[in-house]
Formats: structure tokens, sequence, C-alpha cells
């Protein structure tokens, strides 16, 4: 009887998303999954561009109202997170057709994406509150700047060497198991406890490069598009392992520079400095 229950949900023949042994859908259904996944996530981007655009890289909350910050957060996350968790939200959305039809279906794929993005809403009250706090530390102390971006740099560049980055990248990389647990969940709210599941792992592996945001600034659309890729690649690229590894160097040297190096500090200064100051 667990047998078929878990079957719905994982092919017999995939062992992962990535990697030489295939993907945990099948190619037919892969390349529409992909499709489907850039119609979503060029909107979002569409819209995060178009909001940066108008509000620019400027400290702290750039005096937003909790609730805007945490429309825009939500959508910059959708943009962001989506490529590289498509392969386990797409298997486990499929799951649910099988499974059921017409609002049923619809209500628990409701569920399970509300589950996900309310996991990235929460990370978005803290990412307010330190926004909030550092900002105000700048406007007091213009200097302060620069320690705060060093300190976030040196906990970034850590948290990419730390036991939690790697427990929760390896679920990404190789959620079978995780499928496999999430079917033998019970009702009621089953796909929005997999969707906070889920999500919570997603924190966990991104964690670290979304505390860069605030030296970087939050709605530096450079620096999203640049994390966006690490996080892709890291989750689905063969060598993201390595990855993780190199960008941690990297956040540990900007560590280290961060207090000389203003221009490594365009969330914590009141513009972004000209391509001739840097």
């Amino acid at each position: 009887m667990r047998r078929s229950r878990t079957s719905a949900f994982v092919p017999s023949r995939s062992p992962a998303p990535t990697g030489a042994g295939g993907g945990l859908l099948p190619t037919r259904d892969l390349a529409a999954a992909w499709i489907l996944v850039v119609l979503i996530a060029v909107p979002a981007w569409a819209l995060t561009i178009g909001q940066a655009r108008d509000m620019g890289v400027e400290p702290g909350t750039m005096g937003m109202a909790l609730p805007l910050f945490l429309l825009l957060w939500v959508t910059m996350m959708a943009a962001m997170m989506l490529p590289s968790m498509a392969p386990v939200a797409l298997t486990w959305v499929r799951g649910i057709g099988r499974q059921s039809s017409g609002w049923t279906r619809a209500d628990r794929t409701v569920e399970f994406v509300g589950g996900y993005l309310l996991v990235w809403t929460a990370v978005g009250l803290l990412a307010y509150a330190a926004l909030a706090f550092t900002g105000g530390l700048v406007d007091d102390h213009p200097t302060a700047g620069r320690w705060i971006g060093s300190i976030a740099f040196l906990l970034a560049g850590l948290y990419q060497f730390g036991p939690l980055k790697h427990v929760c990248l390896r679920h990404c990389r190789d959620p079978l198991s995780h499928l496999v647990r999430y079917a033998g969940f019970r009702r009621p709210a089953r796909d929005l406890r997999v969707g906070v599941h889920h999500g919570a792992y997603c924190v966990g592996c991104c964690a670290g490069l979304m505390v860069v945001l605030i030296p970087l600034g939050v709605m530096n659309v450079a620096a999203m598009a640049g994390l966006a890729l690490v996080i892709f690649m890291e989750k689905l690229w063969s060598r993201g392992w390595l990855l993780t590894s190199v960008v941690g160097v990297a956040f540990l040297v900007l560590a280290l520079l961060a207090p000389f190096q203003d221009w490594l500090l365009p969330g914590l200064q009141g513009s972004m400095p000209s391509m001739d100051g840097m």
C-alpha cells in the first residue's frame, strides 16, 4: 500500500533532479515544466527590475512600509528561487495532478506554493528588521557601514562552509528520499506542510547568500541576478559543491576588503557610486 502512495509522486527510474543519472521528470514533461517556469519567472524578474529602477539602491528599508516590502520581497524570491527549486516543486505538483482533479488539484497546488512562500515571507520579516537596524546605524554613523558590510560578507563566507549549508544543499541536490517522505505525510494540510518543509531547506541553502544583500543592496538587480545564478548552479550543476566553496572564499576576501573599498557597499551608502569612481 505504501509503495502505491509513493510511486504516484516519484518516478521509478529517476534518482535525482541533476547529474548523469537523469531527472525526476521524463524528458517531455521536463521540457514543458521548464517552459512554465520561464513563463512565471520572467514576469517576476520584469516586475522586480522595474521596481528597482524606480527605487535605486539605498541603505535600510528605503522608506518602505512592511507590507510593501514583503510584497516586493516575495516577488524577488519567486524570481530568484523558482528556477532552482523547480525540479522538486514540479514533481510534487505532477503527483498532485495524478491523485486529484479539478478544484481539489488547484487547492492542493495553492497549498503547496503557499507553504513555500510562507517560509520566505517569514524570512522577509527578518530581512526587514535587519535592514531597518543597519540602515539606522548607517544614518547615525556613516562609517559604520564599512564594518557592517565586512561582517555581512564574513558571515556569508563562513556559512558557505558550515554544516547547515551542506545538509540543506544535499537535500536540494538529491531530493528523492524527501519526496518519498513527503508522500507519507498525512492530511490535513499535507501539501502546505510539504511546501513549508521544502521552503525551509531552500532557506537553509540560501541564507548566507541572502545576507550579502545588506551590503550590496536589497534592490540591487545585478546582485540579485548574480545570486540567483549561484543558487541555480549550486543546486543543479554537477560541480555545485565546488562552486559553494569558491563563493565562500570570495565572500571571505570581500570581508577583508570591505572596510577599505566603499564601492563594495552600495547598499550601505546613500547612492550607487559612479563607474568612474569604481
